[in-house]
């Protein structure tokens, strides 16, 4: 049985990006935050499953929360950046993601102790705007691998020419995309987020063992911590089609990832594609 990476990006409700309308980034320290409980309800869920895993942190979060990057190093899981206020990649000039970037490395390295390998984008925003500039800026500030690019046709990401599986670009650094199954001529996600909310559990386990079995690669699965906080304050005034993709089924989040844990093995992303 393949060995596949359980990922988690850290980042409460108030700052995903589909909010980003309606929800100044001024604003985000008066919002009530929820990510202690909720990192502690996914710690104790990866606990009963004896699983690691891999969580990619603001730096936003580590700052204000430190407890919250200490009980991750604590449980043996890996510390990784996912930048450190949640600006979209391709958004930033060269110099801004830079940044970013060695701001957010620096902050959970201080606190953690430890090498932070790995960097997330957030909304997997390195794309081919991007990415001539941005693989050489991570490989600068000491990351070893990236997961940053989503091989899909999305309205809010996406490079659905990109390779589907872990490659290296010409700036050496490793890039691990989210799993996708190809079909019908076209890349489609198979690896969490709101698919995994929207589809039924028996699908999502179809198209990862597809991928195990038939494709004979490692999945990459990543999820969110309020995506199992279904009692999270509700933003008034926010479109269907936003309302709809981030309060649908979080009831059965939980439930759903216990199946997920019990039917597939997991592991760290640095040890399923470093070796660490």
């Amino acid at each position: 049985m393949k060995t596949n990476a359980l990922t988690i990006d850290v980042e409460d409700y108030f700052q995903v990006s589909a909010f980003a309308p309606y929800i100044d980034r001024t604003e985000w320290d008066q919002r009530e935050c929820r990510i202690e409980r909720n990192v502690a309800r996914i710690l104790a869920l990866l606990d009963r499953h004896n699983v690691k895993a891999t969580f990619f942190t603001l730096g936003w979060i580590a700052e204000r929360h430190p407890q919250v990057v200490r009980e991750i190093i604590a449980n043996g899981h890996e510390l990784a950046s996912h930048g450190y206020g949640h600006e979209r990649a391709n958004r930033l000039t060269p110099q801004a993601f830079a940044d970013d970037v060695f701001r957010a490395k620096g902050i959970l390295e201080d606190l953690s102790g430890q090498q932070v390998k790995g960097y997330r984008a957030p909304s997997f925003s390195i794309d081919a705007s991007n990415r001539a500039w941005a693989f050489e800026t991570l490989a600068r500030a000491g990351h070893r691998y990236s997961s940053s690019v989503y091989p899909v046709r999305h309205d809010h990401y996406g490079m659905p020419e990109a390779p589907r599986f872990s490659h290296v670009p010409d700036a050496g650094i490793l890039e691990i995309p989210p799993t996708t199954v190809r079909a019908f001529l076209r890349n489609w996600p198979a690896s969490g987020g709101g698919y995994f909310r929207l589809l039924p559990y028996a699908i999502s386990r179809r198209l990862i063992a597809h991928v195990n079995e038939i494709d004979g690669e490692p999945a990459v699965f990543y999820f969110h911590p309020w995506e199992l906080d279904p009692e999270q304050p509700r933003i008034p005034g926010i479109d269907v089609k936003t309302r709809f993709r981030h309060y649908l089924n979080l009831h059965r989040m939980e439930r759903r990832l216990e199946c997920l844990l019990a039917d597939f093995r997991w592991d760290r992303m640095d040890r399923v594609f470093l070796g660490a």
